[in-house]
C-alpha cells in the first residue's frame, strides 16, 4: 500500500464523519470527557458513546481559542 492510498483513505474517513470541523469537535468532546470526573471505565463508555455520532454533543460544544463556537455544516447552533 503506497502513501497516497493511505492518505486518500484517511481523507475519506474524515469526510465521512463530517469533515475537519466535526473532527475538531469530536476531539474537544473527548478532551472534556478525559478531564471530567469518573473512573476510567466510565470515561471509556462516555467516549465510545460520543464517537458513535460525528461532531460534538449539542449539550456541551467545545469552543475555539477565540471563544467562539466552530460552525459545522448541517448543525444548528445551540440555543443561548
Amino acid at each position: 500500500m503506497d502513501l497516497k492510498s493511505i492518505a486518500n483513505k484517511a481523507k475519506r474517513a474524515v469526510d465521512k464523519r463530517g469533515g475537519t470541523g466535526a473532527l475538531k469537535q469530536d476531539f474537544g468532546e473527548l478532551q472534556n470527557i478525559a478531564k471530567g470526573e469518573g473512573s476510567a471505565k466510565d470515561k471509556a463508555k462516555k467516549a465510545a458513546d460520543a464517537l458513535k455520532t460525528p461532531g460534538a454533543d449539542k449539550r456541551s460544544p467545545p469552543t475555539s481559542a477565540g471563544g467562539t463556537q466552530t460552525p459545522v455544516a448541517g448543525r444548528k447552533p445551540p440555543a443561548p
